[in-house]
């Protein structure tokens, strides 16, 4: 199996499971689709997609990292085309009674992890990735934040770039820092951007 540094960038649509619970399956069969291509659509860094699940999609890029502005800047276009493709839809189908709850149930939340060695499995057309940070990146997503809107970014990522350079693009907002404990795999330590003040500019 071949492996390799990787970067690991999820973004994972926040209020899913109430919103295919309490929405009518029509409506839902719609939005979730639309709203995963046009994450598929904001990606600008040619990362490469590995999976689509039911809420999110899994994006890798190996080798050498993205600047840390471009990966910044990368999230939020994900963040703001998510946003104004909600609005969108919710004009849509504006004729379905459970599209005016969208934009108060929907969300978008991103993980950004960094991996030594990932390893990439050719199955079919697709890649699957493998390894222990693979799983720390899905587990990232059942995490202690009490906000459902953010990126999250872990340590081992933010150690690959200087301080100056992630000091002078997150002038925007606010960074974080919290850590999960995580079941055979420890302690893991990341930093987080409450992303919600975006949607309300």
């Amino acid at each position: 199996m071949k492996t390799s540094p990787t970067l690991l960038c999820i973004p994972d649509i926040s209020g899913f499971t109430q919103f295919m619970r309490e929405a009518n399956f029509k409506l839902t069969s719609q939005v979730i689709p639309a709203l995963l291509n046009e994450i598929i659509y904001a990606n600008e860094l040619d990362l490469k997609v590995s999976e689509i699940e039911g809420d999110a999609v899994l994006f890798y890029k190996s080798g050498d990292l993205p600047r840390f502005k471009e990966l910044i800047d990368q999230c939020r276009n994900f963040y703001v085309d998510f946003y104004e493709r909600l609005e969108l839809l919710k004009e849509k189908y504006n004729e379905n009674k459970d599209s005016d709850s969208m934009p108060e149930i929907l969300g978008l939340k991103i993980i950004l992890h960094y991996g030594e060695e990932i390893g990439m499995v050719p199955i079919g057309t697709h890649i699957k990735l493998m390894g222990e940070d693979v799983i720390t990146a899905h587990r990232l997503l059942k995490n202690n934040l009490d906000i459902s809107e953010y990126i999250l970014i872990t340590d081992a990522l933010l150690s690959q770039y200087s301080e100056e350079e992630i000091s002078i693009n997150c002038d925007w907002c606010t960074l974080k820092k919290n850590k999960i404990e995580v079941e055979h795999l420890g302690t893991v330590k990341y930093h987080y951007i409450d992303l919600k003040p975006l949607s309300e500019k």
